[in-house]
Parts: structure tokens; sequence; C-alpha cells
């Protein structure tokens, strides 16, 4: 997976899942996914929080893009400070809002560093264990691509399964990957809800926002709602 900055739960479902976990973080950036963006509940509504970047070029990799801190770009002090506005009454707001202050007043200066924290930092707190790599430290195949890819990546590892997301499952073929004596496995999550101040609830937003309404039990109960396939 690539380096999301605190991800939706089914990223920690998917390293809750394996025995290594790895980060994608020497893949192509592209614009207007989750790496340096997510949403927040915002007066009740999912609202977005973007990390601003750097110019790079179309073909930068995720590791080498850069945060802006410069000039006029003050943006670590006002996040912060949407978040314990709109969250402070959470229940879990003492406990999770000090993951966030680590994260976003890190000493970070590329986003690939900042996100793989963000992961890093709930993965603690949900007390998963799962060994986390980065896949441009090891296995020296970025001229591969798509599901050559994870295959090469796969046996590198001598691993005898794969699992991916459910978004693979049109990317993926089961045929390719037991040619390699590898089983591939697709997770799905069951359906949640939780308590967001009373109101409607608000799905598909930032892990902070499911820790904020939920002990660090009931977070990590939710963590284990799902099955593979």
């Amino acid at each position: 997976m690539q380096p999301y900055l605190f991800p939706y739960l089914g990223y920690f479902q998917l390293m809750h899942a394996v025995d290594r976990f790895v980060i994608a973080d020497d893949f192509t950036f592209i614009k207007q996914g989750w790496i340096n963006r997510n949403r927040l509940l915002i007066n009740g509504n999912a609202a977005y929080f973007t990390v601003p970047l750097k110019r790079h070029s179309a073909t930068a990799l995720i590791h080498e893009v850069e945060i802006d801190d410069a000039g006029n770009s003050r943006w670590r002090g006002p996040l912060l400070k949407t978040i314990a506005n709109f969250y402070r009454r959470a229940p879990s707001f003492e406990a999770v809002y000090p993951i966030a202050e680590r994260v976003f007043g890190g000493p970070f200066t590329h986003i690939a560093d900042m996100a793989r924290a963000s992961v890093r930092e709930v993965a603690l707190y949900l007390g998963l264990t799962t060994t986390v790599v980065d896949s441009s430290a090891v296995y020296g195949n970025a001229h591969l691509k798509g599901q050559d890819r994870v295959i090469d990546t796969c046996r590198a590892e001598r691993a005898t399964d794969y699992v991916n997301a459910p978004g693979g499952r049109a990317l993926y073929s089961s045929e390719a990957f037991l040619a390699h004596g590898i089983r591939l496995h697709f997770l799905s999550a069951n359906p949640f809800e939780y308590s967001q101040f009373g109101q409607p609830f608000v799905p598909a937003l930032s892990i902070i926002d499911l820790l904020m309404f939920n002990t660090a039990g009931d977070a990590r109960a939710l963590l284990l709602r799902y099955r593979l396939a």
C-alpha cells in the first residue's frame, strides 16, 4: 500500500491480516490521492485537510516529494487548531490529539515520512505488531509494473499468501499468483458505525475520527471486523 496520511480503518485491517506489510513509497506520486490529504468531521460534514507540497515533476516518486513549509505556507498550527476545535469534546480527544501533534508537528520534510509516521503512530496505539518495510529500501523492482511487481515482491519475501484491498479485484489474477505458489486474498470489511456527537454517522473519514470517538479497546474491536476471501 502507498503511504497514506492517517488512512481509513481498512488500511490497518490489511496490516493486521498479514505478517509483513509493504509501504510502496517508490511508486509515482499521483495527485488527488490520500498521500497528503484526508477527511475529518467538521460541523457534521466530511471536510478535506491537505498538507501542501513543493512543486515536483510528474514522474516524481512518492518518497521524493517534499512538504512545503516555506514562505507563507504556515499550515501545521492552523491544522492542529482545527482538529482541536472540532474534536475537543470527543471522548478520546486527550489520548488521540497528541498523536496528531507528533505527526503534523514533527520534523518531517518529505510527505512519505509524515505519512509513514501517521501509520506507525496509529498502529502502535492499536497494538499492531506487524513488521513494516519500505519498498524503496528492500526490493529493487521499481522497473516492474502492476501485478508483476507485486508478485516479484511476494517471491522476494517467500510469501505463501498476498492480501490486498477490495479494489485490487480488477487488477490481479488469482491464476497468475498461483503460478508462483502464492494464494491471492482480498479483504472485506464489515459495515460499522459509531457515535459522532449524536449526529447522523458520516463514513469514510480519516482514522483520526474513529479514534477520537472510540476508546482504544473499542477501536481495536472495530479493527478485527473483517474477513478474507
